[in-house]
């Protein structure tokens, strides 16, 4: 079985390479844990490799906050250093510092 090293980390925040929105880390799958409905909803010609890192995102875009799920091909660091201002992000993380959101939950 194959298994990528995760080149981001929770915690971090990120931008989408092609669409217009960020957000920051809040889980990370190995490789592609999603439904294959969900796959099978992405254009074939830009579908990413499921055999890569997948990340799980507290996104913003304009317009709306919402949970993303990206392969690490469509990801790039944030380069802005502005906070993510999903609503969720207060509950899970501490300050920015960075570019980088120290986790603040308590894990079972």
């Amino acid at each position: 079985m194959f298994e990528a090293e995760a080149k981001f980390t929770i915690g971090q925040v990120v931008r989408h390479r092609k669409h217009p929105f960020r957000g920051v880390i809040f889980d990370v799958d190995p490789t592609f844990s999603n439904t294959e409905e969900w796959w099978e909803s992405i254009p074939e010609e830009t579908r990413p490799n499921k055999e890569q890192p997948f990340y799980h995102l507290l996104a913003e875009n304009d317009s709306s906050y919402y949970v993303a799920y990206v392969s690490e091909q469509n990801l790039e660091t944030d380069p802005t250093g502005a906070p993510v201002d999903h609503p969720e992000v207060i509950a899970m993380f501490g300050e920015l510092n960075d570019g980088q959101y120290r986790l603040d939950v308590q894990l079972n």
